[in-house]
């Protein structure tokens, strides 16, 4: 299998998705509700609309299965995608009496940015993620980091230093084309 091909699972999802199988979005819900509400509530700080967008996300996905290209990256990263662009698309539509436009674009920054940086830990391989979270959490430091996780002191570094480089792309804007077609961050959005 090729270096940059998605995992076996995504594949098969997909194709299970595209014939229609009901039991096949269970299984994607089971898999991927908790990422979904949690994105949707960070962006937009609600409940009830991280309840809502999480159904549009799933209907959307059972609606569109050949929406998701796996040369795009895996399952996981496109739900997020395009969970972050059905609650941005709230979000603006929410806002939209309420203030101005610079404030509505400045929360819409500010939601992307902690909603790409909440995805980003979520979806970070495993051995990076333990060392952030002891940084951060625990306040360990390379060191400590290094005797806690039974590595050398350099792969403490690394994987740190890695971490967070990964989590400072996280103020960079997602490509337009990566969310469904009137969800992205230049539209205010359609609502189904």
């Amino acid at each position: 299998m090729p270096k940059d091909a998605p995992p076996r699972w995504d594949r098969r999802m997909q194709q299970r998705l595209a014939r229609g199988e009901a039991a096949a979005l269970g299984e994607l819900y089971d898999r991927f509700a908790s990422l979904v509400h949690g994105l949707a509530h960070r962006v937009l700080g609600d409940e009830t609309g991280a309840d809502r967008v999480t159904r549009e996300v799933f209907g959307y996905i059972w609606e569109n299965p050949d929406a998701y290209d796996p040369k795009q990256g895996s399952m996981r990263s496109w739900v997020a995608r395009v969970t972050q662009g059905q609650a941005l698309a709230r979000l603006r539509q929410a806002e939209l009496g309420r203030g101005s436009r610079e404030e509505l674009e400045q929360k819409v920054r500010s939601a992307t940015a902690a909603a790409r940086a909440d995805f980003i830990v979520t979806s970070m391989p495993a051995p990076l993620r333990a060392a952030l979270e002891l940084a951060y959490f625990k306040r360990r430091d390379y060191r400590q980091a290094a005797a806690d996780l039974q590595i050398s002191e350099d792969e403490a570094r690394r994987r740190l230093r890695l971490g967070l480089q990964l989590l400072s792309t996280a103020n960079a804007l997602p490509r337009e084309d990566t969310v469904p077609p009137g969800h992205g961050p230049s539209g205010y959005g359609t609502t189904r």
